[in-house]
């Protein structure tokens, strides 16, 4: 059986760096209140003629030049969004395929919100063993500034727009690899974090008193209960059924959502906050961006040693999370 393994890395987010000072001249907030709840001191906002597909094509197009992967080459685009540049239809996945020129490769969204790119990497990993593709592009892409309610200050300052990539194919020395995933859902609770308008149950409408329901609205305290008790679960599940402790592992890649959440699933599971990466003071939640563009940024940094064991846990809309077990 072919052993799946993340072969190389890409991210991109916009330039344009949105700070805590300048959103608390756009709606009542201010630097220390939203760092003191989040941690998050900045966002990256995309420009009006940037898409999802346009930030998803450059992180994807930087993973498969640092694999030395010719597009031709590549099997499948996978693509994690909750902000596709077209509502239902067509998929971003085929828009970036094109803008790659991935011309053998099939290509579908991913719809499973901030733990998108943990669902993907499940997927690119269970084609590569099943002998179904070689080479596979896992992108999680988001815009979420087009999907913010700019007047409602408990949504907007969290969120930001990047893209990250990663290539799965064939592990070089069958050790770096895709060990293990575990994916749940909680549909229980699925309209705690949501878009009300524009599916087929509350079709587009445009009177002015259903704006609102265009954008993203949330339960807060019950998406954070979950979220922390999502993490919990999904560390000592991965960990569990490998035989692992915590000291096998070098780092936890969690979304990055808020610190606060982080930070109660290292107190309640006794794991050093030194043990998780965190980047969202700078990009603060790029939702199904996250977690790639972090594994990019430690790439970069060479923090990443070659058999190096990584966790990563998602959670988000849906209610879903899940996480995957790695070796680099």
């Amino acid at each position: 059986m072919t052993q799946p393994a993340i072969l190389s890395t890409g991210s991109y987010a916009p330039p344009r760096r949105l700070t805590n000072e300048e959103l608390a001249t756009m709606v009542d907030t201010s630097d220390e209140w939203i760092h003191s709840h989040t941690g998050i001191r900045a966002r990256h906002i995309a420009a009006d003629h940037e898409a999802a597909s346009d930030l998803g094509t450059i992180a994807a197009s930087r993973a498969l030049e640092s694999a030395g992967i010719a597009p031709e080459e590549v099997d499948m685009v996978l693509v994690a969004t909750s902000t596709p540049d077209y509502l239902s239809y067509p998929a971003t996945a085929c828009i970036i395929q094109d803008n790659l020129s991935c011309t053998r490769a099939a290509a579908m969204d991913i719809t499973a919100a901030c733990t998108g790119f943990v669902y993907g990497l499940e997927t690119a990993a269970c084609y590569i063993k099943a002998g179904r593709a070689r080479y596979v592009l896992v992108i999680g892409t988001e815009v979420n500034s087009r999907i913010l309610n700019w007047n409602d200050r408990n949504t907007c300052v969290l969120f930001g727009d990047a893209a990250g990539a990663v290539l799965v194919g064939p592990s070089p020395d069958g050790k770096s690899r895709v060990i293990d995933s575990v994916l749940r859902s909680l549909g229980n609770d699925a309209l705690a974090l949501l878009r009300p308008k524009g599916g087929s149950r509350h079709p587009l409408t445009f009177t002015p008193e259903e704006e609102k329901d265009f954008y993203v609205q949330m339960n807060g305290k019950k998406v954070y209960l979950f979220a922390v008790s999502a993490m919990g679960k999904i560390i000592e599940k991965l960990l569990r059924r490998n035989g692992l402790t915590i000291d096998d592992i070098a780092y936890i890649v969690p979304h990055q959502a808020n610190v606060r959440i982080i930070q109660s699933c290292s107190q309640r599971l006794g794991i050093p906050m030194e043990k998780f990466y965190l980047n969202l003071e700078e990009y603060a939640n790029t939702s199904a961006a996250s977690i790639p563009l972090a594994l990019d940024e430690m790439n970069r940094k060479r923090l990443l040693s070659r058999g190096d064991r990584i966790l990563t846990v998602g959670f988000g809309a849906g209610l879903t999370y899940g996480g995957n077990l790695i070796t680099w």
